[in-house]
């Protein structure tokens, strides 16, 4: 039938969507699933219940595809990208990217193939944590590890928290999904339509209203730099060098003390150099 309307009508059939596979020996791959027939099980009444039945199974090579943008090397890494973002916004970026894979394969009889992609996306999601605050995975995973009670259980995860007064706080999770099948399983969270991208967060830091040297709320100034790497000197640095370098941001948040302070400074190191 293809070769006529190849030859015939000059017609062009998708492989992906009209193969002709026997089901038995081999998987049909349709909307990201393996289709195949089941043989086998449990005798009940002294018949097979999943003999030729049809069933979806996740395939290895989705498994190596999610998992491939949080690797490098080989190993998890962190994602540089992000480091920027505050805890909650990368919690929550990490848990609905692993929601929204983790719901679409529900239905399928062998989704426990996804231990290795929350093993790489959980290293990951720390290793971005402890990279952001200079700290380690271990110590990133004490502080957002949490548990919570599912329909099978009780399931460790991991949560940020946002407080707020008078209203319920904001929780981002990573996690806490049993990777058990789920016939009717739905799609609750879908991947991002737009990944978050590294953002500004200097008005968030006015808004503060302190200095970020001395704390004080008088006159709250802001002093920039054009490059991290003109402040990198030989010899010792005052602090709010080393606060810039820490923190890799070419702006700082001052009082007015603060301030001229920086700016007489900054006028010295110009006239020396």
């Amino acid at each position: 039938m293809a070769g006529f309307l190849r030859d015939e009508l000059a017609l062009e059939l998708s492989a992906e969507k009209t193969l002709i596979t026997h089901a038995r020996t081999r998987a049909a791959q349709f909307l990201g699933y393996d289709i195949i027939t089941q043989t086998g099980g449990p005798l009940t009444n002294g018949r097979r219940a999943t003999n030729a039945v049809v069933g979806l199974r996740v395939p290895q090579d989705v498994v190596k595809a999610k998992s491939t943008p949080y690797l490098r090397r080989g190993q998890p890494a962190h994602r540089n990208e992000w480091i920027n973002d505050d805890d909650h916004t990368i919690v929550a970026t990490y848990g609905s990217i692993y929601r929204g894979i983790v719901q679409y394969y529900l239905p399928a009889s062998n989704v426990h193939r996804f231990n290795r992609l929350h093993w790489i996306m959980k290293t990951s999601m720390l290793k971005t944590l402890a990279a952001k605050h200079r700290s380690t995975v271990t110590k990133m995973a004490a502080k957002y590890q949490a548990t919570i009670v599912t329909l099978h259980g009780p399931r460790r995860c991991y949560e940020a928290r946002i407080e707020r007064k008078g209203r319920s706080a904001l929780v981002a999770r990573f996690g806490g999904i049993p990777l058990k099948r789920q016939q009717w399983a739905a799609t609750i969270d879908r991947r991002p339509a737009r990944e978050p991208y590294p953002h500004k967060e200097l008005i968030t830091r006015l808004l503060h209203g302190k200095c970020e040297l001395c704390t004080s709320t008088d006159d709250i100034h802001v002093h920039h730099v054009a490059r991290l790497a003109n402040l990198a000197k030989p010899g010792p640095q005052p602090d709010w060098i080393k606060l810039m370098a820490k923190r890799r941001r070419k702006s700082l948040v001052v009082c007015h003390t603060c301030y001229d302070t920086i700016r007489s400074e900054t006028s010295r190191r110009t006239l020396t150099q």
